[in-house]
């Protein structure tokens, strides 16, 4: 059957979810509330909006006080203004730390989304014990960080551990993944895959489990290959879970502290030093509060940034 009949066939099928089509018209369907109504859930809300900015809102603005002015956890100290940003901007440590963050954040996001991508679809075929399965892959997500990251640094972290004594005894010498600054990288990078997959795996799941499963069969039967069907009908129809969950997950690994603290340190030679980190050890070590809490005020601005963008796509990804 040719492309162009295969092509209109996956119009057909994705027109059957899209708004107001035959087989989907109550997806993304927006109840029209009246003005009273409105009002209701309004002031129904305002105590919760209230509460919030009054428990965030206190910290936000004591951290921008420290954050211009050059005094401790204790006392305030003198105002210098954005003396502490340009300070933090213009450290190279800074910049090597926002380096590693950075690629960081792009494998935990999009390795951890490529993984779990990968095992909701196997998990939506038949396969024995799928049930089970599915339990046993939560396990990196469930199992507290610190035995985790216990569990990996038994792995690999000396040279005697089981992964650097596999390789020896194949005869590929002993990497120190723990004590290369490369290797160290790499390591917490497929760490955080290992941890984070399995939040992956249960958004496209449940958003793979709202997708009716007639669309394929007829787009099958116009003749789409199963690439064709997974481009243009399964990517789509699940476009907004992943923006979604990829907003969380840049949340998550920007922030994220413990997963490279207990893990390597920030070591070796700061190779996986990231901003949190960084922030943690200019504060309480070095005890500089102004640059330190300048630190994550820049982080929380990029946060913002990148999850605005995203939270565009999200509007915009629609089934057309």
């Amino acid at each position: 059957m040719s492309t162009t009949t295969a092509q209109s066939g996956l119009a057909r099928a994705r027109r059957g979810l899209a708004p107001g089509g035959p087989g989907g018209g109550s997806l993304n369907r927006k109840s029209k509330l009246s003005g009273q109504t409105r009002r209701t859930f309004f002031w129904l809300l305002l105590p919760s909006v209230i509460l919030l900015v009054l428990i965030h809102g206190y910290p936000l603005i004591y951290a921008g006080v420290q954050a211009t002015h050059d005094g401790s956890l204790i006392d305030t100290g003198n105002f210098v203004g954005v003396e502490n940003f340009g300070h933090v901007l213009s450290s190279p440590a800074f910049w090597k730390a926002a380096q590693f963050t950075l690629w960081f954040t792009i494998v935990g996001v999009f390795g951890s989304w490529l993984v779990g991508l990968g095992l909701a679809l196997l998990l939506r075929t038949k396969i024995p014990a799928g049930g089970t399965f599915k339990v046993l892959l939560l396990l990196p997500w469930v199992v507290p960080i610190v035995v985790s990251s216990t569990a990996w640094n038994w792995l690999v972290a000396t040279p005697d551990s089981l992964i650097p004594s596999l390789f020896r005894g194949l005869g590929l010498g002993t990497p120190l993944f723990l004590a290369d600054p490369t290797l160290a990288a790499v390591m917490v990078m497929v760490f955080k895959v290992w941890v984070s997959f399995p939040f992956m795996m249960m958004m496209i799941s449940a958003a793979l489990a709202s997708v009716d499963t007639t669309v394929y069969e007829a787009a099958s039967m116009d003749g789409a290959s199963k690439w064709q069907q997974f481009s243009q009908i399964t990517l789509p129809l699940i476009a907004r879970s992943t923006y979604i969950s990829w907003i969380l997950m840049t949340i998550f690994c920007v922030n994220d502290f413990p997963t490279i603290y207990l893990l390597t340190g920030g070591g070796p030679v700061d190779a996986t030093t990231s901003l949190v980190v960084l922030a943690y050890r200019t504060v309480f070590q070095d005890f500089q509060t102004g640059p330190g809490v300048a630190i994550a005020f820049l982080m929380t601005v990029t946060l913002v940034v990148v999850s605005v963008f995203l939270y565009r796509q999200i509007r915009k990804s629609s089934v057309e």
